[in-house]
């Protein structure tokens, strides 16, 4: 997991060296947020899980990498909705909140989903 964020890190330093974000078409932009979207997401996966399992020392290694890997999906979703949202001028406080309140539904979803099939046995 460490390997692989580098070389997200990596691409999206290439990325930004060689795209100019003044005379790029989508494709660009495409490249742009895609690859800063894994970094974002390989980062902070690995710290959430460096934090429930070091730290809190509460479940298994297999565990804390799930759920470390579906909350950093989520926040990586936030900062690049953020960033997109910025540069559309569209970022206002209402459509954080809005994307924030979506986000945390949709965790507070998986929560109860994966407790659900925990409790069917499946």
């Amino acid at each position: 997991m460490i390997f692989t964020t580098l070389v997200c890190w990596g691409i999206f330093a290439g990325v930004l060296i060689n795209i100019d974000p003044t005379s790029t078409n989508w494709p660009g932009f495409v490249m742009f947020y895609a690859s800063l979207f894994l970094a974002t997401l390989g980062t902070s996966a690995i710290f959430g899980f460096l934090f429930r399992f070091w730290l809190l020392k509460q479940q298994l290694a297999f565990r804390a990498v799930g759920e470390a890997f579906r909350q950093s999906f989520l926040f990586a979703i936030l900062i690049i909705a953020a960033l997109f949202l910025l540069s559309h001028h569209l970022f206002t406080w209402m459509n954080i909140a809005f994307l924030i309140a979506g986000l945390a539904l949709l965790e507070l979803f998986l929560i109860s989903y994966s407790r659900s099939r925990i409790l069917r046995g499946k």
